[in-house]
């Protein structure tokens, strides 16, 4: 190694550029056997540590989803479920809904893969450079209630408000008391311009008698509903795809 060379490698670490310091021995190598010019080398590096950053930074939008799992559309068998609408959830991926800030609606039986579809919508979400939120409505609702305990609601509703894309799982499970569905009123309307994807075993018009208001429930659903992609997903449950063979189905296959 020169003098050159570790002076360099000195300046990368003092500027954190640690995306060129992981590839500069593999991009001089290029450089010595007159595979990159000057520039090329330079710009190079420079997309070396553009692509470091990039994935350090979905790496961190990943873990402030706070997703159950880490689910893609490529790992989603849509051969499974022959019934599933796959052209239409396939669309969604295109991601126009977030760029128009609308919404998602996910419905249908228990099993079918909607909690996966919409961690899926939002992996894509996050790999385009959006954050995302994942949770459980009634963790939401209780979240929320815990605030007007302790004097925090407002700061956990903007928290909730803040990211591009709310994932809201399980929603419409059963009946609202008045705050929660004042608390759904206000979540909702404090993210105006922002997408939410919902998933539910009910569907949409169903959603109302759960609210005790029918005026709330009115106003806040019809502006959900009515400007929402929806999406029913029907068919055989997704969930015995998912789970590992065990040893003994294995060796009945083999000696049956």
């Amino acid at each position: 190694m020169t003098v050159v060379d570790t002076a360099l490698r000195d300046a990368l670490r003092t500027l954190k550029l640690s995306g060129m310091l992981d590839t500069l021995d593999a991009r001089l190598a290029q450089a010595r056997g007159g595979e990159l010019g000057h520039l090329e080398f330079l710009q190079t590096l420079c997309h070396d540590e553009i692509g470091r950053r990039e994935l350090t930074a979905m790496g961190r939008r990943l873990r402030r989803a706070h997703f159950d799992t880490e689910t893609t559309l490529e790992e989603f068998d849509f051969h499974a479920s022959p019934k599933l609408p796959a052209a239409q959830i396939r669309d969604l991926a295109a991601l126009r809904w977030l760029h128009a800030g609308e919404s998602v609606i996910l419905y249908g039986p228990v099993g079918v893969g909607k909690t996966h579809v919409a961690q899926a919508l939002g992996h894509m979400a996050i790999r385009h450079g959006a954050d995302v939120r994942f949770a459980k409505t009634s963790r939401v609702l209780a979240d929320l209630a815990g605030g007007h305990a302790d004097g925090t609601w407002g700061r956990r509703l903007r928290e909730l408000a803040r990211p591009p894309v709310l994932i809201l799982d399980d929603f419409g499970m059963r009946e609202l008391t008045a705050r929660q569905a004042d608390d759904l009123y206000e979540l909702i309307n404090e993210r105006a311009g922002r997408s939410l994807v919902l998933t539910s075993n009910r569907s949409p018009v169903d959603w109302y008698p759960l609210f005790p208001n029918a005026v709330v429930a009115e106003s806040l659903l019809d502006r959900l509903i009515n400007t929402s992609h929806q999406v029913f997903m029907n068919g055989p449950s997704y969930r015995p795809n998912k789970r590992p063979r065990s040893v003994t189905s294995d060796k009945n296959k083999t000696t049956g």
